[in-house]
């Protein structure tokens, strides 16, 4: 604890801005956190899972009070979502798609290739069974429809332009898909999650991104009364969600007193409802603890930091974690994916640079 503190008191407090409005309305909300039993685990749809094969039979109206609105519109109706979203479509990342509804294994990462689609392609799938496909003459066109094998729902198309040796091309919507990782996987056993609040969440995630010892952080929301709120909800700070990071990390790399320490650094944990100009509950610096060690965690260092660090009194919320909410797509890795913008060198890049040179010693190689 002493280390921590010592730290803390030399580090000047990051000051987090809050993220430019955006117009686009794209949205994945699923849930994505590692168990062992089933390496993802959506505790809200109990008809997920990774490892069950047997055929589902779910009427739209109940898949429509478990599923995302975006999740739902593409599964289940067959929309389509917007090329060049996110960064699955040219990812090169080795592991396993599952589909988003069900959680039915379709793809390992060495049957897919980048594509100038735009979409995730693949030129394989995972076995037979797994994905079935139906003729679409929508739209005046003749195309092959590629649906989930045990759930039915809307994957994307079938086309014969792929490369050796099926010459395939397994057309995808991202948000139909649930990516793991084999370094997940390998050590679900080893992963835990938390969730925090520190004001802008493209900031929070973009430092945490850098801790060696993390393996993934999701931009999204928590708290309040809203059921899956969307940006431009949350925004008004009328629903009571915040905007959160979701932390997967490795408890053998490193732990919730490290987690912590970078948390009550990167912002300013004293000032109520607000991070510097940006001003609202949705900006609370808040902690969403999953069982009573994270809390009592949390209490000890704010006693600590409350007593030897910090002239004005930590704010901080601890709250129960009850649900978390996926931000929408185009939030997720939005430092790496827009690093040209004002925002993200004027903003975000001065905090990365900060975080980088204080811990140095714990930075991903």
């Amino acid at each position: 604890m002493k280390k921590i503190l010592n730290i803390l008191v030399i580090i000047p407090l990051f000051v987090l801005n809050a993220c430019g409005q955006s117009n686009n309305k794209q949205k994945n909300t699923t849930t994505k956190t590692i168990a062992m039993e089933n390496v993802i685990s959506k505790p809200e749809n109990p008809y997920y899972s990774n490892t069950d094969t047997k055929k589902l039979n779910v009427p739209n109206a109940e898949w429509k009070k478990i599923l995302s609105p975006d999740l739902y519109a593409v599964a289940r109706e067959a929309d389509t979502e917007r090329a060049f979203t996110g960064t699955m479509w040219k990812s090169e990342t080795k592991g396993t798609y599952y589909c988003a509804t069900c959680g039915n294994k379709l793809f390992k990462s060495d049957q897919k290739f980048v594509s100038s689609c735009g979409w995730p392609s693949f030129f394989e799938q995972n076995n037979k069974e797994s994905i079935t496909f139906k003729p679409d003459n929508s739209y005046g066109m003749q195309r092959t429809e590629a649906l989930c094998g045990r759930c039915d729902s809307h994957l994307g198309h079938l086309f014969d332009d792929g490369p050796e040796p099926t010459g395939k091309r397994y057309c995808m919507n991202a948000i139909s898909l649930d990516f793991v990782p084999d370094a997940i996987a390998t050590n679900s056993g080893n992963s835990e999650t938390i969730v925090l609040g520190g004001g802008c969440f493209w900031c929070v995630e973009a430092v945490y991104e850098n801790l060696d010892g993390v393996s993934k952080v999701v931009s999204g929301y928590a708290g309040g009364s809203v059921e899956n709120p969307s940006y431009e909800e949350v925004c008004t700070g009328r629903t009571g969600a915040a905007e959160v990071v979701e932390i997967t990390y490795d408890k053998t790399k490193t732990n919730l007193d490290e987690i912590f320490k970078v948390f009550f650094t990167v912002h300013d944990p004293t000032t109520l409802n607000r991070q510097g100009a940006d001003v609202g509950t949705q900006y609370r610096s808040v902690i969403f603890y999953k069982n009573e060690n994270e809390k009592k965690a949390a209490q000890d260092l704010i006693k600590d930091l409350n007593k030897e660090v910090f002239d004005n009194k930590i704010v901080t919320t601890l709250e129960p974690l009850k649900k978390f909410y996926k931000a929408e797509e185009y939030h997720q890795g939005y430092y790496e994916n827009n690093k040209n913008k004002p925002y993200c060198q004027m903003v975000i890049q001065p905090k990365i640079e900060k975080f980088e040179k204080v811990f140095k010693d714990r930075l991903k190689k």
